[in-house]
């Protein structure tokens, strides 16, 4: 199994400005956690692809596993150090459909109807990762079970819980949060939690 340590990770300065340290991951969410049958659970990427895929539980517990250190930043304000998740890397979704090149953006649809707009190259970077396990277990419930997307250079909100798609997109267009004035970026360095 391949380690990630995420880059944020080695930063001297890993706290982003306005954030306060704590010790566990606060659980926020729009909803509460769906009812989920791993037995007909399906993952679906389609968009702007040449052909539509949809993965099932044992699909996804075949691509290659690894293991992502890193630091988790909540809009909210609160960070937490060192998270440990598992999953796969974004990059095996490129050997499963054949992506336009045009491609700009990857909206995120969620089981609760959540979504978030990720741009390409925030989500085809080095430590993001479609995470099962966290810190040594199945992802729990509250936290995303069955499967969440983690983009650690980004605010958390950007990190989908209960993720049921992956729609690849030619423009750049807001999500849940997004169009309820969060930025449509979100990266902490920058401060960038609501839209000017």
């Amino acid at each position: 199994m391949k380690r990630i340590i995420s880059p944020i990770n080695l930063r001297e300065d890993r706290l982003p400005p306005g954030q306060h340290w704590t010790d566990r991951l606060i659980i926020l969410g729009v909803s509460d956690p769906p009812e989920i049958d791993l037995k007909s659970y399906r993952l679906k990427i389609f968009g702007e692809v040449e052909e539509a895929v949809v993965l099932t539980w044992d699909d996804i517990l075949s691509l290659e596993k690894v293991e992502l250190v890193a630091d988790f930043h909540c809009v909210t304000r609160w960070s937490c150090k060192d998270v440990v998740w598992r999953g796969f890397h974004v990059n095996e979704l490129k050997n499963l459909v054949k992506i336009n090149p045009n491609v700009k953006s990857v909206m995120i649809h969620s089981l609760d109807g959540y979504t978030t707009n990720v741009p390409i190259e925030y989500f085809f970077d080095e430590d993001v990762i479609f995470a099962y396990e966290l810190f040594n277990g199945p992802i729990p419930a509250d936290n995303g079970y069955p499967l969440r997307l983690i983009v650690p250079k980004l605010y958390s909100w950007k990190s989908a819980k209960f993720v049921a798609g992956i729609e690849f997109m030619l423009e750049d267009r807001p999500g849940f949060w997004e169009q309820r004035g969060y930025h449509i970026l979100g990266d902490p360095w920058k401060e960038q939690r609501y839209s000017d």
